[in-house]
């Protein structure tokens, strides 16, 4: 039976586990992939603890498979599918997790993977650049313009700030000293998180900033907002909607759809978005993957490779 990593329960890393599982069974709409890699986000370790994503609904049922980004091959298609056929390589988000040998997948949220993109950067698509490209899309800032991204040494700020590059933008990108270097290398100014960060921006772009990509939330959502002078060119997708409407800004507006994993993993294979891989994990050593993201010690992306 193939072996996926799962959560039995809500609660902290006691309640995880890798065990076998049936082979899921496409419905109508989906595509069953043979998972050749899965990208690892904050968001996984947040649904085990009991995290619903906005617009969540129904009891969630265990065990529950980890994983929202997966990259493979089409193994077999459900009722309605067309454009994907048995041996397609392809990448896209999950029905029902993705730490696992096989996953089902969206046939309108799954996308062709290019020859020229190694499955282990296409895993990392779906969830962190497309939120990051949704968002500066959103923004739509004239070229030349400066955006501020909090939280800028992230998988989604990292990702929006070589997006925001690629269509011309300054940026600037707040986040931890340690990852100034980071930051500086995907294409930012970097300026130090903590106490007095909004000053500092106000130092490094005395013309102040177009637009605000908030990763955070809070404080520093609260405090980005005032670096603004017109306040719908400020979005979040680091706090709640009714938090950043009270202050004029609005959430992500995610697209969701093979159109925008087109259009990322494009700007992959030209060169203009780096993932930046930094660890890989084999699939039975998925918790060792998990835990490294939920500490805070990533720093880009972390992926699971599963062998065939």
């Amino acid at each position: 039976m193939p072996k996926a990593y799962v959560f039995t329960r809500y609660g902290g890393p006691e309640a995880e586990a890798l065990v076998e599982v049936d082979r899921p069974v496409p419905g109508p709409g989906q595509i069953l992939v043979s998972v050749r890699a899965a990208g690892v986000n904050p968001v996984d370790w947040k649904q085990r603890a009991g995290y619903r994503r906005p617009g969540e609904s129904g009891e969630r049922v265990f065990p529950a498979v980890f994983g929202a980004e997966v990259s493979g091959v089409v193994e077999a298609t459900g009722d309605g599918v067309e454009g994907f056929a048995a041996g397609d390589e392809v990448f896209g988000n999950t029905v029902a997790g993705g730490y696992a040998e096989y996953a089902l997948l969206p046939a309108e949220v799954a996308a062709h993977k290019p020859a020229g993109l190694s499955f282990a950067r296409a895993a990392t698509l779906p969830v962190a650049a497309a939120t990051a490209y949704d968002g500066v899309r959103q923004l739509d800032l004239p070229v030349g313009a400066t955006l501020l991204v909090t939280g800028a040494g992230g998988g989604v700020g990292a990702a929006a700030v070589q997006i925001a590059r690629a269509f011309g933008l300054s940026v600037v990108g707040v986040a931890s000293e340690g990852k100034k270097d980071f930051v500086e290398a995907v294409g930012a100014v970097h300026v130090p998180s903590g106490p007095g960060w909004a000053e500092r921006v106000r130092a490094v772009a005395p013309d102040g900033v177009t637009g605000v990509y908030d990763l955070v939330g809070g404080e520093v959502l609260a405090e980005a907002a005032e670096l603004l002078a017109d306040r719908t060119r400020l979005i979040t997708a680091g706090a709640p909607p009714e938090e950043v409407a009270r202050l004029g800004g609005a959430r992500v507006a995610r697209a969701r759809n093979a159109a925008v994993l087109k259009e990322v993993a494009d700007l992959v294979v030209k060169g203009d978005l780096d993932p930046h891989i930094t660890l890989t994990f084999p699939l039975d050593r998925a918790n060792d993957a998990l835990r490294t993201v939920e500490d805070g010690h990533a720093r880009g992306k972390v992926v699971i490779e599963v062998a065939r």
